[in-house]
């Protein structure tokens, strides 16, 4: 988890303590400075040839329902099709629910899949699995054990651009006492954490703490400690043959740039905006979030993961749907269609995903249950090809019948659009080399 900057217990008369201007953006676990953190991200940088490509990550937590979304089933008996119908998309073939009505405009640029699955109806181990390609825990008090799509794209590609995280979760809301859908760096270190924005992008004065200076301290007087400290390092650098001082200059320089310099400051003012735009995003949590995303990769922001949760509808799917859908719809419709007009969507990844579906047949409180079996994911952007369902549930929506796909293949067709090889490796915990692939492959159709 990567702040920037946090208040100390042990401040002198100014509110801050000199630990603080020694190590500028402290991480809560490990003690790495900030410089650490770009000087890794740095190296893993050299090692690959980097591509301009980002992803959004739509994050539906809770688990949504596959049958009244991505995979409506109109000719189905009631008890499985649910109380929505369906509508068409602009792509012939492709229906979705009734209420998808800014998503049914843009299914041209995407592709749905609607075989994805890994029978686990476990809130924790399917958020694990799908977010990481490997089954986890289903205990909800242990740590994830792989590290997730995005701290693999942040550590093997880093920030497309100087002076800004890699990866940033987009807001932090985790109601399980866990990082969101287990979006964290596992064996891989805190370092590839996500950035965390925290509150919510739709407030009239939402601002990214983490970025932000303690009142007490000013920018001048942040540079003359820095200033100070590079006149220490050259009084040793005369005795230093390794490099090591110069080094640390540069990545330190680096720290000081992200914490007071413009670039990141201005990717996370969404005030910018024109507010007609924010008004077709909507004015609420969720469609400011993908504003937001859309700005990030538009900066230089490597991976976003948008986090919507409230999907656990055991009981009226028909009240929760009305409740949830509508701004879910307009959020990501809004942002396919915002990064197509603006030239980013061949260079950005759209993934728009829960842990698992929901029971085909209706229950007795008019809601679903979970449900491994069978799920939809919407994918495309970032040079995939749109248009296309691939795979799909038979006639009630219990279980795969064409093309059964597993996370693991959702995320190596991420990584392989990133040009990140399947072969890579990381040791995990016990020093093993684990493949970040675990048997998945590209889906073809979309490659």
């Amino acid at each position: 988890m990567l702040r920037i900057w946090q208040n100390a217990r042990s401040a002198n008369c100014q509110g801050a303590t000199r630990r603080d201007f020694l190590q500028l953006g402290a991480l809560t676990a490990g003690g790495l400075s900030l410089g650490d953190v770009l000087r890794s991200r740095a190296s893993a940088a050299t090692r690959s040839t980097l591509t301009d490509k980002s992803v959004i990550l739509y994050w539906l937590d809770g688990g949504p329902t596959h049958m009244e979304t991505y995979d409506p089933k109109p000719e189905a008996p009631k008890e499985y099709r649910g109380p929505f119908g369906a509508i068409k998309s602009n792509v012939s073939g492709i229906l979705l629910n009734e209420l998808l009505v800014h998503q049914a405009k843009v299914m041209d640029k995407v592709s749905l899949l609607r075989s994805v699955h890994h029978n686990n109806g476990d809130h924790f181990a399917a958020a694990h699995w799908m977010l990481t390609g490997f089954y986890g825990s289903n205990a909800s008090n242990l740590p994830p054990q792989y590290p997730s799509a995005g701290s693999i794209v942040a550590k093997v590609r880093g920030p497309r651009r100087p002076n800004l995280p890699a990866y940033v979760a987009v807001p932090y809301s985790s109601t399980i006492g866990q990082r969101p859908g287990y979006n964290s760096g596992a064996f891989l270190g805190p370092t590839y954490n996500p950035f965390e924005t925290g509150g919510d992008p739709n407030a009239k004065k939402f601002t990214v703490k983490n970025l932000g200076l303690p009142k007490s301290v000013s920018v001048d007087r942040i540079g003359d400690r820095s200033k100070l400290l590079a006149g220490l390092d050259r009084l040793r650098r005369d005795a230093d043959n390794s490099g090591l001082i110069d080094g640390m200059d540069k990545f330190n320089s680096e720290a000081f740039e992200l914490v007071t310099g413009e670039a990141s400051r201005k990717a996370f003012d969404i005030s910018q905006e024109d507010s007609k735009l924010r008004d077709r995003y909507g004015r609420n949590r969720y469609g400011q979030s993908a504003l937001l995303a859309r700005r990030l990769v538009e900066a230089g922001v490597r991976f976003v993961t948008i986090h919507n949760g409230g999907w656990d509808h055991h009981s009226n799917i028909q009240g929760g749907m009305k409740g949830r859908l509508p701004s879910m719809d307009q959020s990501i419709g809004t942002l396919i269609a915002d990064l197509a007009d603006r030239g980013l969507l061949d260079q950005t990844i759209v993934c728009v995903m829960g842990e698992f579906g929901r029971t085909p047949r209706v229950n007795r409180s008019a809601g679903r249950d979970h449900w491994g079996n069978v799920m939809s994911v919407l994918l495309g952007g970032g040079g995939l090809k749109g248009g296309q369902i691939v795979g799909a549930s038979n006639a009630k929506g219990e279980r795969p019948v064409e093309q059964p796909l597993k996370p693991a293949d959702v995320l190596c067709t991420i990584y392989h659009q990133l040009g990140i090889s399947l072969e890579t490796s990381f040791p995990n915990f016990a020093g093993r080399p684990i493949p970040i692939h675990n048997h998945g492959q590209p889906i073809r159709q979309l490659t």
